[in-house]
């Protein structure tokens, strides 16, 4: 086994061990047969498990543990994640052929943005970023628009290790001009990032936000830096990203399986 890192839970890890030793094979264990399938002796098992059907993850009828049915929360927002491309793409597609610029949808990826849905603009000579392209995220309006979302302490944590390169003579590279820019962000509800990812190119994004009001993607546009003033970025392309984004929203709250887009926040 590799060596764990000095943040490593090993109660967590245990109490996974416990949930492995469920099977499609043998989904009903007594306490004696978990204890033997995951490694563990009677007591540590029997805490564990009674501390999982007190969570409601597993059952008890007295002799034999179970999964629970809320065991499927995981799975559900694993698979979930699939589907908020399928959700998104015909409201992306809608968008690029009213403004004739590339729409994409974006997810947070360690200390990247990753792009998981994408319209390209039919213009001749466009920008085009394929799907599962990764860039920085402090250099992205997706990125921005993800970071402005993740709790302070878990920003933070992120700032420390992360390396806030320049991707061109624009990009922010200091904490405090990062932070300024994520403060922006949860005041306006927009960001418009001009040519840190790469000269000529501006990018504009809104959140998306499941039912519960999380922010678990980000909707952009990217536009030639020369294209249009601020002044019109502000007035037509953020709402018509806005009135995306609510499209989107709207369909998420009748699709609830589509609610999550893979990693939600940095590591």
């Amino acid at each position: 086994m590799s060596e764990r890192g000095t943040h490593f839970v090993r109660s967590v890890e245990r109490a996974f061990q416990v949930l492995r030793a469920f099977t499609g094979e043998r989904p009903d264990l007594t306490l004696t047969e978990v204890a033997d399938g995951s490694g563990l002796d009677r007591a540590g098992a029997r805490r564990l498990l009674l501390t999982l059907v007190d969570l409601g993850y597993v059952r008890h009828d007295g002799r034999h543990y179970a999964l629970a049915p809320r065991i499927l929360e995981f799975g559900h927002a694993y698979l979930a994640a699939k589907s908020l491309p399928q959700v998104a793409e015909p409201h992306l597609r809608r968008l690029t052929a009213e403004l004739r610029e590339m729409s994409s949808i974006g997810v947070l990826d360690g200390d990247d943005v990753r792009y998981v849905a994408q319209v390209p603009s039919p213009k001749l000579l466009s920008v085009a970023i394929p799907v599962g392209s990764r860039f920085p995220a402090h250099a992205t309006s997706l990125g921005k628009v993800l970071l402005a979302d993740v709790p302070p302490e878990r920003l933070e944590a992120w700032l420390s290790t992360m390396s806030l390169r320049a991707c061109t003579p624009r990009t922010i590279t200091t904490r405090a001009g990062l932070h300024a820019q994520l403060a922006a962000v949860r005041k306006q509800g927009f960001v418009i990032s001009d040519e840190e990812l790469e000269t000529g190119l501006r990018g504009v994004a809104v959140p998306v936000r499941d039912p519960h009001g999380q922010v678990i993607a980000a909707l952009n546009l990217s536009l030639d830096v020369h294209g249009c003033t601020e002044e019109d970025v502000r007035r037509d392309i953020v709402a018509a990203l806005l009135l995306t984004a609510a499209r989107i929203e709207a369909d998420l709250r009748v699709n609830p399986a589509a609610v999550n887009a893979g990693e939600a926040a940095p590591d």
